[in-house]
């Protein structure tokens, strides 16, 4: 159901042509909020602003690149607006264990997940600091916190990604700039495509996936209530960031849950209908 907002702000959303930032810019729109949805693929991102209506603008954006950062910040500017609110939620992944992917395609996932993020933090401080407001909400993962098979790199960008954040929340905490971090559990992405076909990420598929919806409400609910951190699910989420800090412990318990994961993986093969997973 949507509702508005007690302030209609600018939002600029990362990779928002499909997947949870199109769920983000739905939502957000909905509830009054103006949004310059961005994605490095410029057709697709440019359908998607169209179908949103007046509320929606578009603009391609590859976020390793500073300079795109800065022309992305001024097409909001020019449309809505200075920016209020910056979602970092553009990321990859490329499946496989760490010894079997190619040089390139690890750094595929650092400049992406975390150094291209950190150029859009970065870009938005210096911005959000002049006009003396501003909140920056990061969408990390659930990975952040716990060491996945499967998930090597990926998982250690997002343990990076949080570590940076809350250091520049910590270093910016007398300025006029709010820090949120999400951590999405596995979602139904189009990552699916990718888990599903690679055994070496079975453990995607051990716990129940959410909607890119249910991670946008938690996103949009955060650009009035600000909270520092949101875990997902709630209560499941808290107990495994603390199980994260033992990893003696997770050498023990992630095979159990990989093993789980395999079996819930042949199942939705062998299924008629494979409904989707991943973030």
């Amino acid at each position: 159901m949507s509702r508005t907002p007690e302030k209609s702000r600018v939002i600029l959303v990362t990779g928002a042509a499909g997947g949870i930032g199109a769920a983000i810019a739905e939502l957000a729109i909905a509830r009054g909020h103006r949004v310059l949805l961005t994605d490095v693929d410029e057709d697709a991102v440019l359908t998607r602003a169209r179908a949103l209506g007046e509320r929606a603008a578009a603009h391609a954006l590859d976020i390793r690149s500073p300079e795109e950062w800065s022309r992305a910040f001024d097409a909001a500017q020019e449309r809505f607006g200075a920016v209020d609110v910056l979602v970092n939620n553009a990321g990859i992944t490329h499946t496989g264990n760490a010894r079997d992917l190619r040089p390139q395609q690890h750094r595929d996932i650092v400049e992406i997940n975390l150094l291209g993020t950190v150029t859009g933090v970065c870009t938005a401080l210096g911005r959000m600091t002049a006009q003396g407001h501003g909140h920056i909400i990061n969408v990390c993962s659930m990975t952040s916190f716990l060491p996945l098979p499967g998930y090597a790199t990926y998982g250690g960008t997002k343990h990076g990604l949080r570590a940076f954040h809350h250091s520049v929340a910590i270093e910016e905490r007398d300025g006029p700039v709010d820090f949120t971090i999400v951590h999405p559990p596995s979602t139904r992405t189009g990552m699916l495509a990718q888990e599903m076909a690679d055994p070496t990420s079975a453990i995607a598929f051990a716990e129940k996936s959410y909607a890119p919806e249910q991670i946008a409400e938690a996103v949009v609910d955060a650009v009035t209530s600000r909270p520092v951190e949101v875990v997902f699910p709630p209560i499941a989420g808290r107990v495994q960031r603390i199980a994260g800090v033992f990893p003696g412990l997770m050498r023990r318990v992630i095979p159990v849950v990989e093993a789980r994961g395999r079996r819930q993986r042949a199942r939705l093969l062998s299924a008629p209908g494979i409904p989707s997973s991943g973030n």
